[in-house]
């Protein structure tokens, strides 16, 4: 009896491992298949490599669903653990570890009201119009916190799309914008939603709103220092133990290490690990690369971006497949019209959200800026507001915690809720993603001439500029001193160029001596400084 009953638990087993071994075999074919037709529709005006896997995907799934006669339609169930632990960390961290640095903090106060008041904006106004319009809809009973959980999770931009449709090699000013409101706005996102979802909203006053807003202050500023200090150590490790001299993959490994367990930290201490992780980047490339040989730091730029690409890839794939699970739509199968009403209203609300702070904070930031070509126009605004309104996987991970229980709900609320994130996404990023690349042409066919002169190449791809490089404020006649503002506004419309340079005081004097960095790694045979000119200073 025993023997039979072990003998059908290994047979079960064995056949459901086969299952699992055919569906991945299958998956990593249409990864290769995402891969090749995004190279052959690269020059296409319409199409970008995130849209091309999301439609071989929704292929895919329509595929599964006519073979298995409507009982399935993806080989794997969209899990928000598998999204944020493996897949969302190489994104994120290859961004901050390649994104051009000057420009990105140069405009570092206008991503910060994009990103952070920009989102708690939208955040509040798709809630007003959820709780508004929601009542006409017999969709269901939705309590504060999920009225306040709906807003958080569609007011999360989809980053991953943006960086696929704006390029910053060609519009670096734009880019820096868009880029660094999208990494800011998710962890934004989260950060809100998580709140919400751990915070007592039945005994909501003043003074719990300011603890609320001491909460994300916290996180944030201590998401930021762990990042720092996390990339600082393992520039300190490398610059000390010098691997390279016996090993180069132990550099590259434990560069790729110390950047996934800044991530996880953050997740074990409860922070923000998309913040963490992403100024773990910016400070790997200022310090780390620097120290490592000239082998890995090759190595290390390419294998940084391919798993970043492998990851964009995946999850584009991946939703579009679960777009079709046949479970979710049978549950909202009766009122079609109610579904597709839900989805009409959420993505206006996206729309007037984005709306509301993107013009309003465009003028204030302007406002601070002295020179034209650093503000921010109207076309760019438009291109801005625009990029923003696509919405994908961190929105349905948000979704999928919140209205899913294993990634399946009985109750029809919660499944409208579900089957209208994905409505949202699909239409938002194949539409607006199909759509940005035409708009961006037409509003600023001179960005590319008109911006290049202001990208930096401190990134992983040279090693000529320092990190916030003052070097264009420098007068010819070879004075350094930077002019005193004689007033609020002279301060406010030269910030940049004060703090630049109290960083690059503060990062020669003491930050590259002690980490290392460009000028500042001893010259030895075999080190990183091998190919340099042996006269190199710090400068």
């Amino acid at each position: 009896m025993l023997a039979s009953h072990l003998d059908s638990l290994a047979s079960k087993l064995t056949t459901s491992d086969h299952a699992s071994v055919v569906a991945l075999n299958l998956f990593v074919a249409l990864l290769c298949a995402c891969i090749v037709l995004g190279h052959l529709l690269e020059e296409n005006r319409w199409m970008n490599e995130s849209i091309t896997a999301l439609l071989i995907g929704l292929g895919t799934g329509v595929s599964i669903l006519l073979i298995s006669k409507g009982k399935s339609s993806h080989l794997l169930v969209f899990s928000e653990d598998l999204f944020f632990i493996y897949l969302l960390p190489p994104i994120i961290f290859n961004a901050g570890f390649q994104v051009k640095k000057k420009q990105f903090f140069r405009n570092f106060v206008t991503i910060m009201l994009f990103g952070a008041v920009g989102t708690i904006i939208s955040c509040t106004i798709i809630s007003l119009g959820v709780t508004q319009f929601f009542k006409k809809l017999d969709i269901g009973t939705f309590d504060l916190g999920d009225i306040l959980a709906i807003g958080a999770i569609f007011a999360a931009t989809d980053s991953v799309c943006t960086l696929q449709v704006l390029n910053q090699d060609e519009t670096p000013l734009l880019y820096s914008l868009v880029f660094g409101e999208g990494v800011v706005n998710d962890a934004t996102s989260v950060v809100v939603f998580n709140a919400i979802q751990s915070f007592d909203l039945t005994h909501l006053n003043h003074e719990a709103a300011f603890h609320l807003f001491g909460n994300f202050l916290y996180l944030f500023l201590l998401s930021t220092l762990l990042g720092a200090a996390t990339g600082l150590i393992s520039a300190y490790v490398i610059k000390k133990l010098y691997f390279g001299r016996h090993s180069t993959d132990r550099e590259v490994a434990l560069m790729m290490l110390m950047a996934y367990l800044s991530y996880m930290l953050a997740e074990l201490f409860e922070l923000s690990g998309i913040l963490t992780v992403f100024f773990c980047g910016i400070v790997m490339s200022h310090y780390t690369w620097h120290n490592v040989t000239e082998s890995s730091r090759i190595t290390t730029k390419h294998t940084f971006a391919t798993l970043s690409f492998l990851a964009e890839t995946f999850i584009f794939l991946y939703v579009g497949m679960d777009a079709l699970d046949i479970d979710k739509w049978r549950s909202v199968s009766d009122t079609p019209g109610t579904s597709i009403a839900v989805s009409s209203i959420l993505m206006g609300l996206i729309m007037v959200g984005r709306a509301a702070f993107i013009f309003p904070l465009s003028f204030l930031s302007n406002l601070a800026k002295k020179n034209q070509n650093e503000k921010i126009n109207f076309n760019m605004q438009i291109v801005i507001w625009w990029s923003g309104l696509m919405r994908g996987a961190v929105s349905m991970a948000l979704a999928y915690n919140k209205f899913t229980r294993a990634g399946h709900t009985e109750v029809r609320g919660n499944a409208i809720m579900i089957t209208s994130t994905i409505t949202v996404c699909l239409f938002s990023t194949v539409v607006f993603g199909m759509l940005t690349k035409p708009l961006i042409s037409y509003l600023l066919p001179h960005q590319s001439a008109t911006t290049s002169m202001l990208s930096d190449e401190n990134t992983p791809k040279s090693i000529h500029i320092p990190l916030l490089d003052q070097d264009s404020f420098i007068e010819p006649s070879g004075n350094h001193n930077v002019p005193r503002p004689d007033s609020i506004r002279g301060f406010l419309t030269r910030p940049t160029r004060t703090v630049h340079y109290y960083w690059r005081q503060f990062d020669d004097s003491f930050m590259r001596p002690v980490f290392g960095g460009r000028g500042f790694v001893p010259f030895v045979p075999g080190s990183p400084t091998e190919r340099d000119r042996p006269e190199l200073s710090k400068a």
